[in-house]
């Protein structure tokens, strides 16, 4: 029975240990793709700007 609990201890802490891992490559994926976005809206303005002198 105690082989059990300890199993599920270290089961549930690598659960927990691969969450956070998984929120730190998601909140990264989330900068990048912000990044992504900010570029295509700086090459934007410049098209704007250049069309409308």
């Amino acid at each position: 029975m105690r082989t059990a609990q300890n199993a599920l201890k270290y089961a549930g802490l690598g659960l927990l240990t691969l969450m956070a891992a998984a929120c730190n490559t998601i909140a990264g994926a989330g900068e990048d793709i912000q990044a992504g976005g900010d570029a295509i809206e700086d090459a934007a303005d410049e098209v704007k700007d250049d069309m409308s002198n």
